[in-house]
């Protein structure tokens, strides 16, 4: 295992094009070391994952969870297969990472899910359009990230999309944006009860990058036919929309008792308005577990209240925060941190990387949201 690793001021930037399998396995050749590495060190990987995988009853899971995803999204299967071949990590390992806590969840009948998480901020003021958003993982995560910008030529119609990622993950599942305006971030949520067999949030992530449209967005999330297996909310806009700037959370969960199709909610930000969104429920009302994840999302949302936001400057502040006692709003110690902070500026059409804390630092990179 690793010594704890130092904050690096670098992000690493890949551009390729061709199949689904031919970018996976591009995105696997590139980053084998980070990919190797979060496998070697990922404490939920190894500590609970792996060893439940090795029973009968969390193979049978895997196995269903298998044949659903390959069911409606083959091409997700193919792109990790490429992942695992250029990478030369085993399959069944990068498919665990994307059941998450799935295959525990489903083994003791409820979520365990920790503090991981992140937090987002969608401000509609005139003039400074923002969304804003922390990347928290485990501090094992910490420089084994990158940006993806893919063209995949297999599809119909071709996706054209740049999202920030972990290693060992398909893209979708933090931030990004794709070629018909969509910008949007990720925020875990903990529903108590996890639907095995069902789709991966982590695949239905992916899936989104393809969204050309709120409608299209909200098709994927439902997921009628098999519904998500487990909870997440998103934060989002399309750049390119007629009309007035609206932003829309939406939160997106197994029902209970589980179902064949995604609980949605949505919340229209309009002209005027912000929320501030953590990882717990704000309008669902499902089962949700307990914990650490909530207590932590209750402080954020504590120290959100001590900020006026009206501009990126104070959205930046918000993000930066790191005032409270107990649970922080950027992570800079402890079991989880803060792995990077994005800023999309609507107006500007720019979509601005920090790698430390953005009250203190600038950012390593500021890409154009335009294709």
């Amino acid at each position: 295992i690793l010594p704890a690793q130092k904050r690096q001021d670098s992000l690493p930037i890949l551009y390729v094009r061709g199949s689904y399998y031919d970018v996976g396995y591009n995105v696997g050749r590139t980053f084998c070391g980070l990919i190797k590495t979060l496998i070697e060190t990922h404490p939920s990987l190894n500590n609970e994952y792996l060893p439940i995988y090795e029973t009968p009853e969390g193979k049978e899971i895997y196995d269903r969870t298998y044949q659903c995803v390959n069911k409606y999204y083959p091409h997700y299967m193919r792109e990790l297969q490429g992942l695992s071949d250029g990478s030369n990590i085993p399959f069944y390992k990068l498919f665990l990472l994307h059941l998450d806590d799935v295959l525990p969840a489903s083994v003791n009948q409820r979520n365990q899910n920790g503090c991981q998480g992140c937090s987002s901020v969608c401000l509609n003021e005139p003039h400074n359009e923002i969304l804003g958003h922390t990347e928290d993982a485990f501090k094992e995560v910490l420089n084994n990230i990158f940006i993806l910008n893919a063209h995949i030529t297999e599809s119909e119609p071709e996706e054209k999309f740049t999202a920030f990622c972990y290693a060992g993950l398909l893209p979708g599942y933090a931030m990004g944006f794709n070629n018909y305006g969509l910008i949007y971030s990720v925020n875990i949520i903990g529903a108590k009860y996890l639907g095995a067999g069902k789709l991966p949030r982590a695949f239905v992530a992916r899936k989104l990058l393809t969204a050309d449209s709120l409608e299209s967005a909200l098709k994927i999330l439902r997921c009628k036919g098999s519904g998500i297996a487990d909870a997440m909310s998103i934060n989002l806009t399309f750049l390119n929309q007629a009309g007035d700037r609206l932003f829309h959370n939406i939160e997106v969960s197994p029902t209970y008792p589980i179902s064949n199709e995604s609980a949605l909610s949505v919340l229209t930000i309009s002209p005027g308005e912000v929320i501030f969104h953590a990882n717990k429920f704000l309008r669902l009302q499902l089962p949700e577990c307990e914990g650490p994840l909530v207590d932590s999302s209750n402080d954020r949302h504590k120290t959100r209240e001590n900020h006026i936001l009206t501009d990126s400057k104070s959205v930046n502040e918000l993000l930066g925060d790191m005032t409270h006692s107990r649970h922080t709003v950027f992570r800079n110690s402890g079991m989880i941190n803060t792995v990077a902070v994005g800023i999309f500026n609507c107006n500007a059409r720019t979509w601005s990387i920090y790698m430390d804390n953005p009250k203190t630092s600038d950012p390593i990179v500021v890409l154009s949201l335009d294709y």
